[in-house]
């Protein structure tokens, strides 16, 4: 079964057209001028637009706090992506597929048809955005509003039109290992089987161009949010932290507003910060946390270990390679619109 939130980065540049960037500090977040100007985005989609569509999704994630499975869309629709294929949209990525069958429909994307119900108003009233730009801006925009960084997003990404540019099942990364005892299996654009998980993640990983930092820098996400049985196949029914009882926000409230269930990694679970790190390699934490195969290894195998040290002593240096991992990430496989 698959895990909720996979992690990736780097590799694949996305083919595009001249954009124009602003000056303005990524680390700031968007807001009003400032907002409009931190975007990047080719001609041929209007900053308007992006800014519009930015501001309801940043209204329906204050009002649902449904930032990780926004995460988890964004994720499964350009984890797909295959660097060996040249040609789009047969390489996958990040092209919006996710939101036609049989995509939406594989094992990996139970539960996710919801997050693309969610973000259809905001198609509704920018159609110029592109399927693909909103989940990928609707993933930056959940990391940001948690307390992570701001992720430097490029726009203007072109549209799978149909069923027909769906990836193949199988691309996506296991948790734990099968009945058989192994992890992935030979489907997919190429086989991800292994009988460990540290080679198995690498597998699916490395077909995506991306890199042992990346891998462990992305798992750091699943800081955000929680597994549940009936999705990923891991997870219990709820726990202490997911009974609907209060949960810390990044800016210290709490709230109840959440939809009880699932199991979370860590503690504060609609906070984006290091303690998946501190968590994982602390043997102390409460028994009701998540820690599963894939992220214990990350403190075990040598060349993952370095990274998980790192990430857990400093909250810096994670958001630093979890911003560069995750805009990487976001433009796997985008065909981006030329300037018009």
């Amino acid at each position: 079964m698959k895990i909720a939130n996979a992690s990736l980065l780097l590799a694949a540049i996305a083919s595009g057209a001249e954009a124009f960037t602003s000056s303005s500090s990524p680390r700031r977040p968007l807001a009003s001028a400032s907002r409009r100007s931190s975007i990047l985005t080719p001609l041929s989609v209007t900053k308007s637009d992006l800014a519009g569509a930015e501001t309801m999704i940043d209204d329906i994630l204050k009002a649902k706090n449904c930032g990780p499975v926004f995460v988890r869309l964004a994720w499964h629709d350009s984890g797909t992506y295959d660097v060996n294929i040249s040609d789009f949209p047969q390489a996958g990525g990040a092209i919006g597929s996710i939101r036609f069958a049989p995509e939406i429909n594989h094992g990996a994307n139970a539960g996710l048809a919801g997050a693309v119900k969610l973000l259809e108003p905001v198609k509704e009233a920018y159609p110029g955005v592109s399927y693909a730009d909103i989940f990928q801006m609707a993933s930056a925009r959940a990391i940001a509003l948690a307390g992570g960084p701001i992720i430097d997003m490029k726009y203007g990404r072109v549209d799978a039109t149909g069923p027909e540019m769906c990836s193949p099942e199988g691309n996506l990364p296991d948790a734990e290992a099968g009945p058989g005892g192994k992890f992935g299996g030979p489907g997919g654009t190429a086989s991800t089987e292994d009988v460990s998980v540290e080679w198995h993640l690498r597998k699916v990983f490395y077909r995506m161009g991306l890199g042992d930092e990346e891998i462990v820098a992305l798992s750091g996400a699943h800081t955000f949010g929680r597994a549940y049985a009936d999705r990923s196949g891991l997870g219990a029914e709820k726990t202490k932290f997911t009974d609907g009882s209060e949960v810390k926000l990044a800016d210290g409230s709490t709230t109840t507003s959440y939809t009880p269930g699932g199991s979370p990694w860590v503690k504060d679970w609609l906070v984006f910060d290091n303690s998946y790190f501190t968590t994982i390699n602390d043997a102390s934490t409460d028994e009701e946390l998540l820690k599963l195969t894939s992220d214990k290894i990350l403190f075990k195998d040598a060349g993952f270990k370095p990274y998980a040290m790192k990430f857990a002593n400093s909250q810096a240096d994670f958001f630093e390679s979890y911003a560069r991992a995750h805009k990487a990430l976001s433009e796997l496989g985008s065909k981006f619109e030329p300037v018009e």
